[in-house]
């Protein structure tokens, strides 16, 4: 998986298109993505003690990783990822720039 957590991501289709977030956690055997902010849904609680009110919450649903796009740290654009073995260790890099994210 090319966006892991941390990652500063573009939203690329529905209905956040356009956002620019940070990933909070990824899921790669679902090949989905939490981004902060993207696909707020909202949920109905129940009320867990006697005379507590029940409350609808806002929570953030995953995202299909092709749904979004990283950006480059050092070039600040989307950019595609690539990979690039260095003394047995392998580093992810950025298509148009080169330089290692």
């Amino acid at each position: 998986m090319k966006i892991k957590k941390g990652d500063q991501v573009i939203i690329l289709s529905g209905k956040d298109k356009g956002k620019k977030s940070k990933v909070i956690q990824a899921f790669p055997k679902e090949g989905r993505i939490l981004v902060e902010g993207v696909n707020l849904k909202k949920k109905r609680v129940r009320p867990k003690k006697n005379g507590e009110k029940g409350q609808i919450v806002q929570i953030t649903a995953s995202i299909d990783i092709s749904n979004a796009q990283i950006i480059c740290s050092k070039c600040a654009k989307p950019a595609r990822v690539g990979y690039k073995i260095i003394e047995n260790k392998k580093y992810r890099i950025c298509k148009k720039c080169g330089e290692t994210i």
